[in-house]
């Protein structure tokens, strides 16, 4: 049922927690999981003025994702990483909606709590827009 798993991700212990689930369904039927991370004009201006090369900065948001990678590899869970430019609730929906997905898999809470209370979760616009199933995991 859910072979092409979305595993919308930042790094943070809720996304971890996310990509548990996400492996746990894919090995459930044989799946495979794409894990993308959508960084905001705001992000990457902080990188850009504080690292020193554009490989740099490639890195640096590679390592976020790496406890992700781990657990997928572990899991023995075959798996892609997108890292796209935009603001993560419109941009992972329109991944997603583009994409040919059986589901979408999203932590509750991400790193930026700031904008959380301000402009609501990511989660929620998620699950709002995204024009297939939505697991948010608390």
């Amino acid at each position: 049922m859910f072979k092409s798993i979305l595993l919308a991700s930042d790094g943070s212990e809720h996304s971890l927690r996310a990509a548990e689930k996400a492996a746990g369904l894919a090995k459930l039927n044989d799946g495979k999981v794409d894990v993308i991370y959508a960084v905001d004009g705001s992000t990457s201006k902080a990188d850009v003025l504080t690292n020193n090369s554009k490989f740099e900065i490639e890195r640096k948001r590679k390592e976020k994702l790496t406890p992700i990678v781990n657990l997928l590899k572990k899991e023995g869970v075959e798996y892609n990483v997108h890292i796209v430019q935009g603001e993560p609730g419109p941009t992972v929906v329109n991944f997603a909606n583009k994409g040919e997905y059986d589901c979408v898999v999203v932590g509750s809470r991400g790193l930026n709590k700031l904008q959380t209370m301000v402009l609501g979760s990511v989660s929620h616009k998620i699950a709002k827009r995204v024009e297939l199933p939505v697991l948010i995991v608390k």
